[in-house]
């Protein structure tokens, strides 16, 4: 039975993941912060499988930690999907994305050399790191040119796993990844703000959703997709990089539509802009070129962005009724 070791499996990304490699018949081992163990929002993706994986409290900025985690599990492979994920551009967050994203892929990275050199890993890139970008669509080619501490922070830990592949060997690639999205999508995020903000007026909620440019451009897709393209990429003879998308865009108008369409509203009579939401965009839009991994693994992004959006809106919907429930029962 191979084992895996995810970190950030109380993630949308890890949680989807645990179950795709629960199903591999792996043994799964769970990384979370000891913080979030007895909370129950923040292990709310895992709950229903959560007697089937292994938890383990770890603190990833700790390389002794790490070392002593490695020692004890012998992972056949890896996933490094925790990190600081909302794209910032406040000082005062800048040293807490570094140590996120950068400090916790250098000491996986040693801990598999130093007591686990056979372990695979793959790591959460991001296509923040090709940031202003001067061509559309993006390929595994295109220079980095990151406008946030996030994208650096992920273009430095990527230039990690490529020093470490090659001056030890290690089997170690990063996944481009661009938007995707989900039921299990945090809050932050401007597709589960929108989704969450319709179930609300559903159930009576009257307030305002503000937003900032809604003509802001993203490459969206489906996350339970994207971890069958994380896993493909461990399978290799020979470790890769690859972009992970679907290579469309659509705005951020063009979702406003499609919510609150399934619930027979306007966007409209319901939207805000805020000037202090506005960020700054790229005259080319973040879109990628995965033709390279369906060449290589035959994967391609398949499900569409209307019906992410409209399962997104829906699973909203159901929450809260659920939640408006227990209140009446209670």
């Amino acid at each position: 039975m191979k084992k895996a070791i995810i970190t950030g499996i109380n993630g949308q990304d890890g949680s989807y993941l645990a179950e795709y490699l629960l199903e591999k018949g792996y043994e799964v081992y769970g990384v979370v912060r000891r913080s979030s163990i007895e909370n129950m929002e923040k292990m709310r993706n895992i709950q229903s499988f959560r007697e089937r994986i292994h938890i383990i409290p770890c603190s990833l900025e700790n390389a002794l930690s790490v070392y002593k985690l490695f020692d004890k599990v012998q992972p056949d492979e890896c996933y490094h999907l925790a990190a600081s994920s909302f794209v910032s551009y406040a000082l005062e967050d800048d040293l807490s994305i570094m140590t996120n994203n950068f400090t916790t892929t250098h000491n996986i990275l040693s801990g598999i050399v130093e007591v686990c050199p056979s372990c695979r890993m793959y790591f959460a890139g991001s296509s923040e790191i090709f940031g202003n970008v001067q061509e559309n669509p993006q390929t595994e080619d295109t220079p980095y040119n990151p406008r946030s501490v996030y994208g650096i922070s992920k273009m430095a830990a990527h230039s990690l796993i490529k020093n470490y592949r090659e001056r030890y060997n290690v089997y170690a690639c990063t996944g481009f990844t661009y938007n995707h999205e989900s039921p299990r999508r945090g809050h932050a995020f401007v597709t589960r703000k929108i989704t969450s903000f319709v179930a609300g007026l559903v159930l009576g909620a009257k307030n305002k959703l503000e937003l900032g440019n809604l003509d802001a451009v993203r490459d969206w897709g489906y996350a339970p997709e994207y971890v069958d393209a994380m896993h493909k990429m461990l399978q290799q003879s020979v470790p890769k990089d690859y972009i992970i998308a679907t290579g469309t865009i659509h705005s951020v108008r063009e979702l406003l539509d499609i919510a609150f369409g399934k619930v027979g509203l306007d966007y409209q009579d319901f939207i805000h802009i805020n000037e202090e939401f506005l960020r700054p965009e790229s005259g080319v839009p973040l879109v990628g070129d995965a033709s390279a991994i369906y060449r290589d693994l035959e994967w391609r992004a398949s499900k569409q962005f209307e019906e992410i959006i409209g399962d997104m809106v829906q699973a909203d919907i159901d929450a809260l009724m659920d939640k408006s429930n227990g209140k009446r029962d209670a």
